[in-house]
């Protein structure tokens, strides 16, 4: 009885898979995912403080976004390579909460930072003329802090209910990183109300903030088809298809992860949902924003021919 009652003090992360011969592999596969997300979210960031033509508002969401994406992957990434080159896979119950906070609070920032981009097509679109007076820099930075300050505060409501949760049998989770539901799984404590704060929380940000999207981008659809001019139309499509894209990737893994019926997937596909979300958003999302930006590729050449 008393070995039942020894408090947890440390976790084992089982990472993506526990065959010898992939370990070495997939450290290199990941190294480099890793060090390209951080080159393009940064090179990103620094192209938009440096050149004064990218200093509008869609630049300056799209420079936080890239500061959230680099955030987001750094949260995960550098302990799943050590992992991978390490037989002990230890991780003390404060790296835990911390890891599990700082992508959460990425995430949740993310959301919000979608909405704002949104917003800021639709007033570009649909009320080009009043667009400066609207989207003002002060605004602008208010949007922005307004998303990190959500952001920062949404996860301690999780964190603040894991202590009241006590690990004393198992402190094995079978992922990659401290995600908040397999603690849940290995918890002595009954997790419910932890479950239903985290769905109810999950649930209302992504609705609100994805439905805030499509309300957005409905307007701007009815306003593009209005436009008399082919070249207009094609311009505003443009604008619009990168952040739709990467809209539709983040919020179809969310959804799937935080807000599905029943058991849901096994940890095989949950190990799936959150590499993509964790890992593969962050490292094509600068690509998405950047390839086909000419104002973007047009501030790289500049940098690159100095």
């Amino acid at each position: 009885m008393e070995a039942n009652k020894t408090q947890v003090t440390e976790f084992v992360l089982t990472g993506l898979t526990d065959r010898p011969g992939l370990q070495v592999p997939l450290f290199l596969v990941f190294l480099v995912i890793y060090l390209t997300t951080m080159v393009g979210n940064l090179a990103l960031i620094f192209l938009i403080w440096k050149d004064p033509h990218l200093h509008t508002p869609m630049y300056l969401f799209l420079g936080s976004l890239a500061l959230a994406d680099a955030c987001s992957s750094s949260s995960v990434t550098p302990k799943m390579l050590m992992n991978f080159l390490s037989k002990n896979h230890m991780i003390s119950h404060f790296e835990c909460i911390t890891q599990f906070y700082i992508f959460a609070s990425s995430a949740t920032t993310e959301c919000f930072l979608l909405v704002v981009m949104a917003y800021d097509r639709y007033v570009a679109i649909c009320n080009p003329l009043h667009y400066p007076v609207v989207m003002s820099n002060r605004l602008c930075a208010w949007l922005i802090s307004l998303s990190y300050v959500i952001g920062f505060l949404h996860p301690t409501i999780h964190v603040g209910l894991l202590f009241r949760l006590t690990f004393c049998r198992s402190n094995i989770i079978h992922h990659f990183y401290c995600e908040i539901l397999p603690l849940y799984t290995i918890s002595c404590t009954d997790p419910s109300i932890n479950a239903l704060v985290l769905f109810i929380f999950a649930a209302f940000i992504q609705a609100f903030t994805f439905m805030t999207i499509i309300v957005s981008y409905t307007r701007v659809l009815f306003a593009i088809l209005k436009k008399k001019s082919e070249k207009g139309r094609s311009k505003a499509f443009s604008t619009c298809s990168a952040h739709l894209l990467s809209v539709s990737l983040f919020y179809g893994t969310l959804f799937f992860m935080y807000v599905r019926p029943g058991s849901g997937p096994d940890q095989y596909q949950d190990k799936i949902y959150s590499l993509f979300y964790t890992i593969i958003i962050p490292l094509l999302n600068p690509f998405i924003y950047s390839l086909r930006n000419k104002e973007v590729l047009g501030a790289l050449r500049k940098i690159t021919k100095k």
